[in-house]
């Protein structure tokens, strides 16, 4: 008899159709001449960086983004052809390997130029990025001085090609666009002093491609966040130009339930005591698997109803207050649609004071990603 896969019931389900329904929409919203960067670093936002962007490739994405050196070495033993950016700092004895499979690296200090020249000659012309910090306050070159100082080491060089410029911005998700519009006038300042610009130009992320003026896209826009299905704010749902698509879904179910009675408690320090008779059930998840202790009190889905989690989350196991008795093996939702109800990856954050982007990156390797 072959042996399953996965023998924990407990499982992330991906679905990818949902993804290349999310960048068919943006590619006909934004039209065929703008390239569209999918945003795959940190594990493609937790759904799996593999499968993700071999569905984004397939959707029309002609370029990948990562976050760090680690994962463009990751997608290019996966991808050997496709355009890899990293967005963040690298250190410079990186650039001889990014030279050597054609990845693209960000630079914002001329002093990191100069470090890298100690490997020349590169194997092949080292693709760069100028990243211009236009009111982020993270990486980037903040003074037109500086930002020229760099294109010039850059463009003197035959090692290096510039291939682009770019920036991030702060507030693109939220109505007041104050400082937004700030950013945007100090970057279009900084792009006009260049003498020549790049190949690419790029500003527009997720909220910027979807709400705010299509000039902004420039030569190509990096899909983040949406192109899993999630708003980046309340604000740009009110304004979506079209439909996303959910990936990601949690699943698991009851490994256990029983009768237990008024007065008996739940869980560690007994911080939950049972007003009335009921059933409690026991599911194979706790904060290992990035289901925190604060989401006690959250609702699960069991028999197409809501069900509390009560008691404190234990590292492998939690219990929910059921509303009667389920046989073991019923299927537990902890996010995603069943039957007429659906618990939303914004219910957890809500739930944790947080953002609905760090929800499916603390869902921990330990939760298989299944894709379909």
């Amino acid at each position: 008899m072959e042996k399953p896969i996965n023998y924990r019931p407990t499982k992330a389900i991906i679905d990818l159709q949902a993804i290349e329904h999310n960048l068919i929409s943006l590619r006909q919203y934004i039209g065929k001449d703008i390239q569209i960067i999918a945003v795959v670093k940190a594990n493609a936002y937790g759904h799996g960086d593999v499968e993700v962007a071999r569905t984004a490739i397939q959707a029309g994405a002609t370029m990948l983004a990562v976050a760090t050196p680690d994962e463009a070495v990751h997608m290019r033993g996966n991808f050997k052809d496709i355009d890899i950016l990293v967005l963040g700092a690298t250190p410079p004895n990186f650039a001889p390997y990014a030279s050597q499979e054609n990845i693209i690296l960000t630079v914002f200090s001329t002093s990191w130029i100069e470090t890298v020249k100690q490997y020349i000659p590169l194997a092949n012309q080292l693709k760069l990025h100028i990243k211009v910090d236009s009111g982020m306050g993270r990486i980037g070159v903040s003074t037109k001085e500086d930002l020229l100082e760099l294109y010039e080491a850059i463009v003197m060089s035959n090692d290096f090609i510039l291939d682009g410029i770019f920036t991030h911005f702060a507030t693109a998700d939220e109505e007041d666009s104050l400082y937004f519009d700030n950013q945007v006038t100090l970057f279009k300042d900084f792009l006009s002093v260049l003498p020549k610009r790049p190949r690419l130009v790029h500003v527009a992320n997720t909220a910027t491609t979807l709400v705010k003026e299509p000039s902004l896209q420039y030569d190509a826009v990096r899909f983040g966040i949406s192109m899993y299905g999630l708003l980046p704010s309340s604000f740009v749902g009110s304004k979506m130009p079209f439909p996303i698509k959910p990936a990601f879904s949690l699943h698991t179910e009851l490994i256990h339930i029983k009768k237990m009675h008024a007065g008996q408690s739940v869980g560690y320090g007994a911080t939950y005591t049972l007003e009335e008779d009921c059933y409690i059930g026991t599911i194979p998840i706790g904060y290992a698997d990035g289901m925190l202790r604060k989401l006690e009190g959250q609702e699960v889905l069991v028999g197409g109803k809501k069900a509390k989690i009560v008691g404190r989350i234990c590292m492998d196991q939690s219990m929910i207050l059921l509303p009667t008795a389920y046989n073991v093996g019923e299927e537990v939702v902890l996010i995603g649609r069943q039957q007429h109800e659906q618990i939303t990856m914004d219910d957890w954050a809500t739930k944790l004071q947080t953002i609905n982007y760090e929800i499916p990156c603390v869902i921990t390797a330990r939760v298989p990603r299944v894709y379909k």
